[in-house]
């Protein structure tokens, strides 16, 4: 009999195909609903998808033949692994396959920050020509500090070397460092780096991560780089550090306001903090794209295909 695989999200075609090479048959689910999953799941031996339905115990109990589940991104957070691992349930990421698309877009907010892009775009657009207004800053003479050493944060770190930039990193796991970043206490970051770049997954620990008291123990004013998870930086501290122009801009692919899905924002303009950030001239934001690349796409998807033909075939 083959193995069963049920996707309840959309994602790139080479997924399915490269699963049905596999001898794998699949079946899409991606408008049912969490009723109509549960009373299917029985039939399932794999799980495919992004994060419209948050995988939990409950969810799991109508799963009995539940082999393995595949989530297309980097991130966990919503699949309860300590219920999937009490069912001897395997549990697949792929954050290798889009880490290069989060380092670029991470590099490409950074030199937007510091040469103003989007303030100077505004304000030809408004009639006006200010060049002195808009005198940037060198990437090479900054110390960058890269908080979170993982897939995403190497990346970044890798983009950054040919400035001439000083690059630290910090991590809960030690040895993380490299060739591309020295790895430091949270401490030495602080003291010593006037441009941070957060690469933290989301969970307890790390919701506001970033907030009023971390500002305070930075010595020199920064500039602020956020490709991880929204709920890291409390967002009404870093308007009141981009007020008191400690904070010195701000590039943002995520925001605290995003719903599990990560498909919309709260509601939209009328919550009045994302309206801040809008109407900041020193910050960009993208909808949550850094890792959202057309080779990204493709390369999440054969990742996963990868590693669940890796489970079916080494040693286990």
């Amino acid at each position: 009999m083959k193995k069963r695989v049920l996707h309840i999200d959309q994602n790139h075609p080479q997924l399915m195909q490269g699963l049905a090479a596999l001898g794998f048959e699949n079946t899409e689910a991606y408008q049912d609903s969490l009723e109509s999953i549960q009373e299917e799941l029985k039939h399932y031996h794999g799980l495919i998808l992004r994060s419209r339905i948050p995988v939990n115990s409950d969810l799991l109990s109508y799963a009995p033949q539940l082999e393995f589940i595949g989530r297309v991104g980097s991130g966990l957070e919503n699949i309860d692994l300590e219920a999937a691992a009490s069912r001897k349930i395997a549990v697949f990421a792929a954050p290798e396959g889009n880490c290069n698309a989060v380092g670029e877009h991470a590099l490409g907010l950074l030199l937007g920050l510091l040469n103003k892009l989007p303030s100077g775009q505004s304000s030809i657009a408004q009639g006006q020509w200010l060049r002195e207004a808009h005198r940037g800053w060198e990437l090479g003479s900054r110390t960058v500090g890269i908080i979170g050493y993982g897939h995403t944060g190497k990346s970044f770190a890798q983009k950054l070397q040919g400035f001439g930039c000083t690059v630290y990193c910090h991590d809960i796991l030690p040895k993380m460092g490299d060739s591309c970043a020295r790895q430091v206490s949270l401490e030495t970051i602080q003291e010593k780096c006037d441009v941070l770049s957060f690469h933290l997954p989301q969970g307890e620990d790390t919701r506001y991560y970033f907030n009023e008291a971390f500002v305070n123990r930075m010595k020199h004013p920064f500039w602020l780089l956020n490709t991880s998870r929204g709920s890291v930086v409390h967002t009404q501290s870093l308007l009141q550090g981009l007020a008191s122009t400690k904070i010195l801009g701000a590039g943002l692919d995520v925001l605290e306001f995003e719903n599990a899905s990560f498909s919309k924002v709260g509601s939209n303009k009328q919550l009045p903090e994302l309206e801040a950030l809008i109407q900041n001239p020193n910050v960009i934001l993208s909808p949550h794209v850094a890792g959202w690349t057309y080779e990204s796409h493709e390369r999440l998807a054969q990742t996963l295909v990868d590693k669940i033909q890796n489970f079916y075939t080494l040693p286990n």
